[in-house]
């Protein structure tokens, strides 16, 4: 197992002011996301749950973001049980809710949606006053039950921010806290749990997506900066060549994603995605690569600083969710399949027990 310790000791003292990297090399790979044509994308979802016991419940998730850099178009689903489309009502997770019954012997339900992507990248030479809903910033600075905005959280960010005094600075100065001091654990199971204040307290900063992007938004709103989490799915290989920043189209399973925006005064809701840096540098090749000025490293480091790639769907920005008709409690976020028979709730990480398949075919126009 890799040191982290020392690791963090010999970056620690760049996570306050780490700047973009200079390096331009002919060996460094390109990775540029520039926001331009939209790509229509079917999505498929065929859950066939494993009954262990009795009537089951499943819920699909259903994309439910219209934005200027995504349009969650029809969908329509074919089942033997009882099916409903529903919302958790108050974080906007949309769903397809469907009940089976103990004489369904084989019960199945196949989910189809159509999604309009693109990619996503600020303009950093440009600044524009943007409005937006106080309602909708003020629930973007909302603790969660995994997300809380205080005691070592807050302490936590105002380290990392020292003396930044706007949006801008602050958000820039966690970013690469979270970059140079969090790092990509590949045995943590499904895109980990998301639980940032046990993350502290231990000191154990190694997760997946929903580990490290969750430390990020609950950093950036300890600070009066309003941030989210977006969960969501990859859909198609990266147009780069990064294997790990992109899926395969026919077999999904595992390729749920979670990113970050956050709000700033003078750009409006911006893109972010530490922890896809964190993965590359982590898995992109088999040595374990620790600084963000290596040549593969580099152009990621830049662009998911404002941008991300358009070759995934985001279902919502929910947490702390409540499944419609569940027996039991909220889920932290909602991005994968979720399933409950009278044992209780399926194990949503194991798609093969569950049992479900995602895929994804693009439509050329």
């Amino acid at each position: 197992m890799h040191n982290r310790r020392d690791f963090l000791t010999a970056t620690g003292s760049i996570a306050a002011g780490l700047a973009l990297p200079t390096l331009a090399t002919a060996q460094e790979r390109r990775f540029q996301p520039r926001q331009g044509g939209w790509r229509t994308f079917e999505l498929t979802t065929r859950v066939e749950p494993a009954l262990a016991q009795g009537a089951s419940r499943v819920w699909v998730p259903i994309p439910s973001l219209d934005t200027d850099w995504q349009q969650s178009l029809e969908s329509s689903f074919a089942t033997n049980g009882r099916a409903e489309r529903v919302s958790d009502g108050v974080e906007g997770a949309r769903m397809l809710r469907v009940d089976f019954d103990t004489a369904a012997a084989q019960p199945f339900v196949e989910l189809t949606t159509r999604v309009r992507t693109r990619d996503r990248a600020v303009d950093w030479s440009h600044r524009q006053a943007v409005k937006e809903d106080r309602d909708t910033l003020a629930h973007a600075l909302q603790p969660t039950t995994l997300i809380p905005t205080d005691g070592i959280v807050r302490d936590t960010a105002r380290k990392a921010v020292g003396d930044a005094r706007t949006d801008e600075d602050k958000v820039r100065r966690l970013y690469d806290w979270v970059v140079a001091n969090a790092f990509r654990e590949p045995a943590v199971r499904g895109c980990g749990e998301g639980d940032i204040k046990t993350m502290l307290e231990t000191g154990n900063l190694g997760g997946k997506c929903a580990d490290i992007n969750a430390l990020f938004v609950g950093l950036c709103r300890s600070v009066g900066v309003p941030a989210h989490d977006v969960y969501g799915l990859r859909l198609a290989p990266s147009a780069f060549g990064y294997k790990e920043l992109g899926s395969n189209s026919a077999s999904l399973k595992g390729a749920q994603h979670c990113r970050a925006e956050v709000f700033l005064q003078s750009r409006g809701w911006v893109a972010m995605d530490p922890a896809d840096v964190a993965k590359v540098m982590r898995q992109e090749t088999p040595q374990w690569i620790k600084t963000v000025d290596h040549p593969l490293v580099a152009p990621v480091y830049r662009g998911l600083y404002g941008g991300w790639e358009g070759n995934w769907v985001g279902y919502n920005r929910a947490h702390d969710v409540r499944l419609p008709g569940s027996r039991l409690g909220p889920l932290g976020f909602m991005m994968y399949p979720v399933a409950e028979d009278a044992q209780g709730r399926f194990d949503s990480y194991a798609p093969d027990d569950f049992k479900y398949q995602i895929s994804a075919r693009e439509l050329k126009a």
